[in-house]
């Protein structure tokens, strides 16, 4: 077989697993990928093609011997360089750290070396996983940024050099890249995937999430990472929702999706506008426009303070280093996130739980909700990661969200459409989400 590194993860974890294709060759595949892109796109940070294939080779061994083998065994992923991996180095976008290395992996890492994946590399972050941008670029338009922090792993997923990758997401660190990249993108309900040993911006607004082509694979990901780990105070003791099998499985009915404009809806362009309009018309009666009080347009200055007080927390030390190189905008969240009072603080933090309960009562009547992952399509310009607006009320909420890569805009460049769901209802979002994006196929094919 040929051109390996086009395949899903779900479908080279098959073949791998029934011996039809080797991991040596999947592997292969990706690093002459890689050799073929990557000088345009710059998605990785640290890349060893010698050591990527010596770990295939015994990923294959393992197989060969009969013992037991993981759901991701022999898949090649990426890793956000803010991760900490006990073989690469973990450098936060940052010269600074140059050459840090630690001995020990990132909860989320080591699950999904558990789970039998492999490490491909490190991918570009922006600095300090905030707004200043990595060297990457939009694999559909090099002049075009592919949004940010996580810019590497949306980028290394996009071009097929990899099928999976993990991110983060604070603000809008995931969904926007995944729309502006045209790729799947996961963001899990607050506290579902554990954050020991990722770099901390914000406690109170970090997320672990993930990249890939289909909804299927975003699922088979990240089930392996999903749990409890009493390294990060946010996991909580629960079942581990089963992603995977909800996406295979028929609802009872047909959902019923709820569009949201948001409190962002007047900033998208006019073309977004219109595609969303569009997609509203074709899905009929199974969607409904709906309103959320004005309150909810107070969520970008809450938001802000909550953020910039906890970045001034974590990352003001680099502020206070004379010769430490920090952007002028980190260097701006850190100053203004230490003027913030203390009562607004902790008002801000009642907000996110306050915000999260006010849509308990809309779900009680859609089984999710429906509204845009990016302002329009990847601006154009690498000095900016664009604009997170359309993430901010569900990173402030915790509410987990996925993109899916279904419109285009203006340009021809990707569009995602953000389906949104209540905290820990993570398993109906990808039931809904897996129906959504095939019934638009079927709608496609019917015109």
């Amino acid at each position: 077989m040929s051109n390996l590194n086009q395949l899903t993860a779900f479908e080279a974890a098959r073949l791998i697993r029934d011996g039809q294709v080797s991991s040596e060759e999947l592997v292969q595949d990706c690093l002459n990928r890689i050799e073929e892109v990557d000088g345009t796109v710059q998605a990785w940070a640290h890349l060893e093609p010698g050591y990527v294939l010596e770990q295939a080779r015994e990923s294959d061994k393992h197989r060969r011997s009969g013992a037991p083998v993981g759901p991701l065994h022999g898949v090649p992923v990426a890793v956000k360089d803010i991760f900490d991996t006990f073989d690469y180095p973990t450098e936060y976008g940052s010269p600074i750290h140059a050459g840090r290395k630690t001995v020990e992996d990132a909860t989320a890492v080591a699950r999904l070396r558990q789970a039998g994946a492999i490490v491909l590399g490190k991918t570009v972050t922006a600095e300090f996983a905030v707004l200043s941008p990595g060297k990457t670029t939009n694999p559909y338009d090099a002049t075009r940024t592919p949004g940010g922090s996580s810019s590497g792993s949306a980028a290394a997923v996009a071009s097929a050099m990899v099928p999976l990758a993990l991110g983060t997401q604070t603000n809008g660190s995931v969904i926007r890249p995944a729309s502006y990249c045209g790729v799947v993108g996961y963001k899990p309900t607050f506290g579902l995937i554990s954050r020991h040993r990722v770099l901390r911006t914000s406690r109170n607004l970090d997320h672990v999430g993930l990249f890939a082509r289909t909804v299927e694979d975003a699922a088979l990901m990240a089930e392996t990472m999903i749990g409890f780990d009493a390294q990060d105070e946010d996991t909580v003791l629960r079942p581990r929702p089963d992603l995977l099998a909800k996406c295979h499985e028929e609802p009872p009915m047909p959902p019923r999706f709820a569009f949201l404009k948001g409190p962002a809806w007047n900033d998208c362009d006019a073309a977004t506008q219109e595609a969303f309009g569009e997609l509203v018309d074709a899905l009929g009666d199974r969607v409904e426009e709906i309103q959320i009080a004005d309150v909810y347009d107070e969520v970008f200055a809450w938001q802000r303070v909550v953020m910039e007080t906890d970045i001034a927390k974590n990352l003001g030390k680099y502020l206070d280093q004379d010769d430490a190189p920090l952007s002028d905008v980190l260097g701006a969240m850190i100053e203004r996130g230490r003027k913030v009072h203390g009562v607004d603080y902790s008002l801000g933090l009642d907000r996110m739980a306050m915000f999260a309960r006010g849509f308990e009562g809309v779900m009680m009547e859609f089984d999710a909700i429906i509204t845009p992952a990016a302002l329009g399509e990847a601006p154009v310009g690498l000095e900016s990661t664009g604009n997170p607006a359309c993430s901010t009320l569900w990173s402030f909420t915790g509410m987990p969200a996925l993109t899916l890569p279904v419109l285009q805009g203006e340009a021809g460049m990707p569009l995602g459409v953000q389906m949104v769901s209540l905290r820990h209802d993570d398993a109906r979002l990808f039931r809904n989400a897996s129906w959504f994006v095939k019934h638009l196929n079927e709608l496609a094919d019917e015109a």
